[in-house]
């Protein structure tokens, strides 16, 4: 089998485009500022508009655009660190927990969260809608999935679906002993609710990151985040333990 000589391989016109533009990006825009449209970005660079878009879509993907409805393309700000480490012991809704609660419901889970709660794929979980907002703009929506066994005295609690249900649940749920959590990130795209609370367009870039909560034994509860791949940046604080999937 032949080997492909790299340097050999011309670099993309996109990808030299995207490093013209961010260094106008720099120098020439200010942050939030709106791009001009397509049209007179080819013009001032001299493209065609389908490598303008590649390169726009590129700086996007890194963090240093935002696309926006009813806006247009913005110049984004400095990411969020978002801290992904397992060394966070608490349940959601304790201590500086930076989540809203905005509504909470019965309903169903998708398979893979089934498998995680181990439970069957119909049996009927609290789920727990919440929004992550910094400095006035959601850049992540969660969805909690607590099996009824884990809080087992929330029938006895005579709350409405809405926030106040959201909040009865943590309740609960913190009521248990926490063993420990377990986390994934992975790269994903927005779907299309996902996309209507971030603001985003549907398939645009996210983060999603799944965290398992343990207690007695076994998975308590399941949360599944999903982050502006825009706007936010993974950490993993003082323990640096990041993990390498085989």
């Amino acid at each position: 089998m032949g080997t492909t000589q790299l340097e050999a391989v011309p670099e993309p016109k996109y990808w030299h485009l995207k490093t013209v533009i961010g260094e106008a990006l720099d120098s020439d825009f200010a942050v939030g500022e709106i791009l001009p449209n397509e049209r007179e970005l080819a013009a001032r660079f001299g493209v065609a508009r389908a490598t303008l878009r590649q390169a726009l879509e590129q700086l996007e993907l890194e963090g240093r655009l935002q696309r926006r409805r009813g806006v247009g393309t913005t110049v984004a700000p400095p990411r969020v660190g978002v801290d992904v480490s397992t060394t966070q012991h608490t349940w959601p809704g304790v201590g500086e927990d930076t989540w809203q609660s905005v509504d909470s419901a019965a309903g169903t889970v998708p398979a893979a969260v089934a498998r995680l709660l181990e439970i069957a794929p119909d049996e009927p979980v609290h789920v727990v809608r919440r929004l992550r907002v910094t400095a006035g703009q959601p850049v992540a929506a969660e969805l909690l999935y607590v099996p009824s066994g884990s809080v087992p005295g929330l029938g006895a609690v005579d709350v409405p679906g809405g926030v106040d249900r959201a909040r009865s649940v943590l309740r609960e749920l913190q009521r248990l002993a926490l063993d420990g959590q377990d986390r994934s990130v992975e790269l994903g795209s927005a779907r299309a609710d996902d996309a209507r609370e971030l603001d985003r367009l549907p398939g645009a870039p996210v983060l999603v990151v799944t965290t398992r909560y343990l207690s007695e034994g076994g998975t308590a509860a399941v949360s599944v985040a999903t982050y502006r791949a825009d706007t936010c940046k993974l950490t993993f604080g003082d323990s640096g333990d990041l993990v390498m999937a085989s």
